[in-house]
């Protein structure tokens, strides 16, 4: 008998992760049978990644209204995974991250005894409102998680300490790295896109995003003088900030930035552009745990808009740094990758952390081998294991530093 599963998805981070996973159930059609639900968090960011992978949702649930609160929202997620269940009656219902639509199908899903799969599970910043609602959001799936896909062995250890059963535990590897390996085949061109028309000849491009609720406000405030105090100091940069939709950053953003000589504020990017940009920008500022992962896929410095990650792979990789939103800390740490060459090529050099574009297919055979009851639900060796860290590079001011230590020693 088929393994009917449901995967549910309502932003555009969801539907990227979680593309390839439903490509990988359908070309294995004689043991699944999947039904797409789509909440409608994110209506216009989301149905181009979908248009794009020819994915059609079988369950189209339009959540989303203006202006609503984390309270209505989970409740009409609640209401309408609910009927789903009822109508395709599945045998797993499966979440990606840490979603309002994450959480409240897994919470649905539990409300009529249907086991959850949770991809992305075990990520953590062991601070409940930070990020807000995010955190909690991922704690309150896992309770109630059946299968649990952590990304990397950090993650699968959150789970452990936690009490999860290690045979309930697979590592996967993030599914994003296996949609850019895909995407960053292919050519792809600015024009007819909002980056179209921006000179890039001779400048270095600074890639920014930032949305998150807690950085709303005066965090928000001092990053976008920080990018004006950025510009002023190197005239051979270009920020490119596509901004996102909420109103709340879009006030902030559009007040303090507008017409900003290299600032360049634009309307969300598909998927397809964003990708591109990233792959031709010089670095990047964001507070989007996405982009923390994709970035190193590219060789691209991070630095992280935030005080915590629940993503802290990369900058234990040194790939990433956790800068906050001071205006002094980044023009600091920002500056110091414009100005130092060995600084930079520390961040950018080395293998990706997070996945290595299989993800998709062990979460898939581990799913299947759930449903025929067999143990273990994947073997170790077959699981995503982090690659080897890279060797930071000696620079020059080092070796002379340990030079004139090694002097001064021999004379003493």
């Amino acid at each position: 008998m088929k393994c009917r599963v449901i995967a549910v998805l309502g932003t555009r981070p969801e539907a990227i992760k979680l593309a390839l996973v439903i490509h990988e159930f359908r070309r294995r059609s004689e043991e699944f049978e999947t039904a797409v639900v789509h909440t409608g968090q994110h209506r216009t960011m989301l149905d181009h990644v979908l248009q794009y992978f020819k994915i059609k949702p079988d369950f189209d649930l339009d959540v989303m209204r203006p202006n609503q609160t984390l309270n209505s929202l989970t409740g009409r997620v609640l209401d309408t995974v609910e009927n789903a269940c009822h109508r395709f009656e599945p045998n797993l219902v499966l979440v990606q991250g840490d979603t309002t639509t994450a959480f409240a199908s897994a919470l649905a899903a539990y409300y009529c005894k249907i086991p959850v799969g949770h991809i992305e599970a075990g990520l953590r910043s062991h601070d409940i409102y930070n990020p807000f609602p995010e955190e909690a959001n991922r704690r309150l799936a896992a309770v109630l998680t059946e299968i649990h896909f952590p990304p990397t062995v950090l993650a699968h250890d959150n789970l452990l300490a936690e009490g999860v059963p290690a045979d309930k535990i697979v590592i996967t590897g993030n599914t994003v790295i296996d949609t850019l390996r895909a995407l960053s085949q292919l050519p792809h061109s600015w024009d007819n896109t909002p980056l179209a028309g921006i000179p890039t000849e001779n400048y270095r491009l600074v890639l920014v995003t930032s949305h998150r609720r807690e950085s709303w406000g005066k965090d928000q405030e001092n990053m976008c003088l920080a990018l004006k105090d950025l510009v002023s100091q190197h005239p051979d940069i270009r920020v490119i900030y596509p901004v996102h939709m909420n109103p709340n950053v879009r006030s902030t953003v559009n007040a303090l930035l507008r017409n900003t000589d290299r600032i360049h504020l634009t309307e969300p990017l598909d998927y397809i552009t964003f990708v591109s940009l990233l792959r031709r920008c010089f670095l990047v500022l964001t507070d989007s745990g996405g982009v923390q992962e994709e970035a190193p896929t590219f060789g691209k410095p991070v630095l992280v808009l935030r005080n915590l990650t629940e993503r802290p792979e990369a900058s234990q990789f040194g790939m990433a740094k956790i800068i906050g939103m001071s205006r002094e800390g980044i023009v600091k740490e920002t500056n110091r990758l414009l100005n130092d060459e060995d600084a930079y090529q520390d961040m950018s050099e080395g293998s990706n952390p997070y996945g290595d574009g299989h993800g998709s297919q062990r979460i898939v055979e581990a799913i299947s081998r759930w449903h025929q009851k067999k143990t273990p639900l994947l073997a170790p060796d077959q699981q995503f294991k982090l690659p080897a860290r890279p060797i930071p590079r000696r620079r020059k001011s080092d070796l002379s530093e340990r030079a004139g230590n090694a002097a001064a020693a021999g004379k003493e």
